[in-house]
């Protein structure tokens, strides 16, 4: 099996990181200066993994751009400098990522989260050698969503659609996955369940990070059909 031109492209909160304690935390923080009672942590989930400034839209119950910078500027302000490392791996990441380089695919990181935050998480977990390259948003927004994210790495990196899978654990990874006609791969060990991932187009489940590449020679098997 050749496939050293397939690219594998991971969410990175809810996929390779649990990210709940920063994520929650800074959204508590940035609410309580707001002058807001913040929800418990366990009652934000929903907040992991989607742009941030959507989350802000829906906790605020306002698209005012003004509030909605100042919450996103107070939530920065703490994640920058301690939430981003308020996070842990999920046990076999590692393991996983070795797995699939070995076996000669490329991997890219693709997160609705800053570039610049997400780089310095991936350097943290030792991860920067596991990765052919970081990609997530600009910290106007630009490219939070992920389609608009994935269609700019297959640009970038030139890689076929039908040479690529995503995977994520939230309905946001799988329509942005369909939107480009990449492969998706849903992870039920996230934030997102298997019903969502299903209903949104996920064409395969793991349920562990080390059932990933075992997915990824039956995703190989199901386009080799599909083009015969």
């Amino acid at each position: 099996m050749f496939v050293s031109n397939y690219a594998i492209l991971f969410d990175l909160d809810g996929t390779l990181t649990d990210p709940k304690p920063g994520i929650t935390r800074c959204i508590q923080f940035a609410l309580s200066e707001l002058g807001y009672r913040p929800p418990d942590a366990d009652k934000l989930h929903w907040c992991i993994g989607p742009p941030i400034q959507d989350s802000f839209s829906l906790l605020l119950k306002t698209s005012d751009d003004t509030v909605l910078e100042q919450a996103i500027s107070l939530y920065r302000s703490r994640f920058a400098t301690i939430g981003l490392f308020e996070n842990s791996l999920y046990p076999k990441i590692s393991e996983t990522l070795d797995a699939i380089r070995f076996a000669g695919y490329k991997t890219f990181v693709a997160t609705s989260k800053p570039h610049i935050y997400a780089t310095q998480i991936i350097e943290h977990f030792g991860l920067s050698s596991l990765f052919n390259g970081v990609y997530g948003s600009e910290l106007d927004g630009t490219r939070s969503v992920k389609a608009d994210l994935i269609n700019h790495i297959l640009v970038t990196e030139n890689l076929s659609p039908s040479h690529v899978v995503m995977v994520g654990d939230h309905s946001h990874d799988m329509i942005g996955a369909k939107h480009n006609h990449v492969t998706a791969i849903g992870v039920t060990y996230g934030y997102g369940t298997e019903e969502e991932l299903k209903s949104y187009g996920a064409d395969l489940i793991a349920h562990t990070p080390d059932d990933i590449p075992k997915l990824l020679v039956h995703s190989y098997e199901l386009r080799l059909s599909h083009s015969h």
